[in-house]
């Protein structure tokens, strides 16, 4: 993993692409992954107290950025298709 990757994601690109788009995608499609993990964001903004802690906002924005290289990885499928 990479050190932008680690900043960006919490993981390694092959990572979300393993445990996201090939492994949950199977069973229901990439754009239900993306929903779940806007959904996950919402929640975990919704259970945080007002005072938010620096470590939770940079979790919940390495998801944010997990969902978004997910929708430009369907991008370019459906351009190379």
């Amino acid at each position: 993993m990479t050190s932008q990757e680690q900043a960006m994601y919490g993981m390694s690109t092959d990572d979300i692409r393993s445990q996201y788009m090939e492994s949950i995608a199977s069973l229901s499609g990439q754009e239900m992954v993306v929903a779940g993990i806007l959904s996950d964001c919402q929640e975990m903004l919704a259970l945080m107290p007002k005072d938010i802690a620096p470590i939770s906002r940079e979790r919940i924005r390495k998801q944010l950025n997990v969902a978004k290289f997910i929708l430009f990885e369907m991008m370019d499928q459906k351009e190379s298709a």
